[in-house]
C-alpha cells in the first residue's frame, strides 16, 4: 500500500488482510498524522518515499519491497467483506502457480452499483511495472485469471481532491506528452472540477487519437455529452451520444440516456424504442470496462414503465414496473408507479 494521512480508515483496510497476507508493506509518501503508528500495529515494513507527484513511482517502490510470490495492492479506503476475505483465502490455497494476474472486480458504488475488473494480485518475479504519474495502471500481459472476488472502495472524503488535475496540469506545463489513456483521464478531471469547456476540447482531442482504448472512447461520448449538457447546448448532447455508434454496438448506458432525452422531450414511442435497445446489451465485466448495472435493467424499466403508461398503455407498464420491482423492490419510484398502476 502506498499511503497519506490515512488514520481514520487504515486500521479498516488493514483489519481485512491481516490474517490472509503473508506480509504487509506500507509506504508512506508524507503523512502529518497518526497513519504510520497505526501501520506499525500490523507490520514493521513501514517506508517512507518521497512523494514526487506521481503515484506510479510511489506503487513501484512498494513493489520493490515485496518478498513473496504474489503482490497484493491496496488503497486505504479500501474494503474486503467477510465473505470476500473467505475467497481470498481460498484463492490463495488454490491458486495455479502459472497465473501472472488476478483480476478482481472493483466495486467503487453500491447505490447505483458500478464496478470494474482491475489487475490485483501480481506474480512478484514478472516484475510487473506501474505506469503513468496519475490513475496509475500495470498493462496486462501474461496469464489473466478472473476471480469471483470483490474489493469495495469506501471513501470518506466529502470533497473531490483537485491533486489529480494539479498534477496532470503541472507536467504539462514541464512538457510531459500525455498517452491516449492519460488524456482520457485528464479531461474526466477536468470535468469532475466543472471545467467543462476545457474537458469537451480535451474529449474531442481524445477521440480522434487513433490508438485509444475503445472503452475509454465510449466513455469519453457519454462524458462529452454530459459536460456539451452542462453548458446547454442540446444539440451537441445528442450527437456526442450518437458518436458512440460510430465505435462499437450501442451500449446500455448510451441507450438509456438517448432513451431519457426523448422521453423528457415526449416523444414516447422513441424513447420506448431506445429503452428496449439498452436491454438487448449484455453485461461483459471482462471487457475491462466501467459497468453501471442499472442501465442494463432497472433504468430501462422503470422508465419503460412511465412511457407506456403515458400512452396509456397500462398492461405494459404495470409488466416493466414488475420488472422494476424484481430489481430494487424498495425504490421508492417503484412503489409510487405500484400505487398509482393499482387504480387500471
Amino acid at each position: 500500500m502506498i499511503v497519506k494521512n490515512e488514520e481514520k480508515v487504515l486500521k479498516r483496510c488493514l483489519n481485512c488482510v491481516k490474517d490472509i497476507v503473508d506480509e504487509i508493506i506500507i509506504v508512506d509518501t508524507g503523512s502529518t498524522d497518526k497513519t504510520k503508528e497505526i501501520a506499525r500495529k500490523y507490520t514493521d515494513k513501514v517506508l517512507d518515499f518521497k512523494w514526487v507527484n506521481d503515484f506510479s513511482k510511489a506503487r513501484n517502490y512498494s513493489f520493490s519491497k515485496a518478498t513473496k510470490d504474489y503482490i497484493l495492492w491496496l488503497d486505504a479506503d479500501d474494503v474486503i467483506t467477510k465473505e470476500n476475505q473467505k475467497k481470498l483465502l481460498q484463492l490463495k490455497n488454490t491458486l495455479p502457480k502459472n497465473t501472472d494476474i488476478v483480476m478482481m472486480k472493483y466495486v467503487t458504488s453500491i447505490n447505483p452499483h458500478f464496478s470494474y475488473y482491475r489487475e490485483r494480485l501480481l506474480k512478484r518475479e514478472k516484475n510487473y511495472k506501474w505506469k503513468s504519474p496519475v490513475h496509475e495502471v500495470i498493462e496486462l500481459n501474461g496469464k489473466l485469471q478472473y476471480a469471483d472476488i470483490e474489493i469495495h472502495h469506501k471513501s470518506i472524503k466529502k470533497t473531490y481532491s483537485k491533486r489529480n488535475l494539479e498534477i496532470y496540469e503541472s507536467n504539462i506545463k514541464k512538457g510531459y506528452i500525455l498517452d491516449a489513456r492519460e488524456t482520457y483521464y485528464y479531461a474526466r478531471e477536468l470535468m469532475y472540477h466543472k471545467k467543462y469547456c476545457k474537458a469537451i476540447m480535451i474529449y474531442n482531442k481524445f477521440l480522434n487519437m487513433k490508438n485509444a482504448w475503445i472503452e475509454n472512447k465510449i466513455d469519453a461520448c457519454i462524458d462529452l455529452a454530459y459536460c456539451y449538457n452542462q453548458v446547454k447546448c442540446e444539440d451537441m448532447y445528442l450527437s456526442s451520444l450518437f458518436r458512440s455508434f460510430e465505435l462499437d454496438k450501442p451500449r446500455a448506458k448510451v441507450c438509456s440516456l438517448i432513451g431519457i432525452h426523448f422521453m423528457q422531450k415526449e416523444k414516447y414511442d422513441l424513447a420506448i424504442y431506445y429503452f428496449k435497445l439498452a436491454l438487448k446489451d449484455k453485461i461483459n465485466y471482462k471487457s475491462g470496462a466501467f459497468i453501471e448495472e442499472d442501465y442494463y435493467t432497472f433504468i430501462p424499466y422503470i422508465n419503460l414503465c412511465y412511457c407506456y403508461a403515458k400512452l396509456g398503455k397500462m398492461k405494459q407498464a404495470k409488466l416493466y414496473n414488475k420488472k422494476a420491482e424484481s430489481i430494487h423492490k424498495d425504490n421508492e419510484s417503484v412503489k409510487i408507479n405500484t400505487e398509482y398502476l393499482n387504480n387500471y
